[in-house]
């Protein structure tokens, strides 16, 4: 498979699991300096893992909740809180998830995260502009 095939794969699943605006305003705004890392998660992050047959896209969900949670990465966790949501997860299943990630990673960790669960919750419960 070569590189083209997997950042087309890749961006086809990103668009799909974060939305297609979202994707596009990130591409358009890529410059000379992000644009290597954008191209890079595409293929790889998207394209090469998210398009396995190992896990289905909830399940990848819940992992990466669980992860980015733990790592205190509030702007990645607000975008993949919206993609879980997209991806079939409930609202309590989320929240299930970060309850698992305050016991393992603090409870700092698990209040930061429902704090930036609930800003998602309210933005896609918002009227479209």
């Amino acid at each position: 498979m070569s590189d083209e095939s997997l950042f087309d794969r890749g961006l086809a699943i990103r668009k799909e699991v974060l939305g297609e605006d979202y994707v596009n305003k990130s591409i358009a705004g890529a410059d000379e300096f992000t644009r290597t890392m954008a191209e890079w998660s595409t293929e790889y992050c998207w394209g090469a893992l998210w398009t396995r047959p190992g896990l289905d896209r909830r399940s990848r969900s819940i992992a990466n909740l669980s992860m980015i949670a733990a790592l205190n990465r509030p702007h990645e966790l607000k975008l993949h809180v919206k993609a879980a949501v997209n991806n079939g997860l409930s609202r309590d299943e989320i929240k299930e998830v970060l309850l698992q990630v305050a016991v393992y990673a603090g409870v700092p960790a698990g209040i930061d995260s429902f704090r930036i669960a609930r800003e998602a919750f309210k933005e896609l419960d918002a009227p479209p502009a």
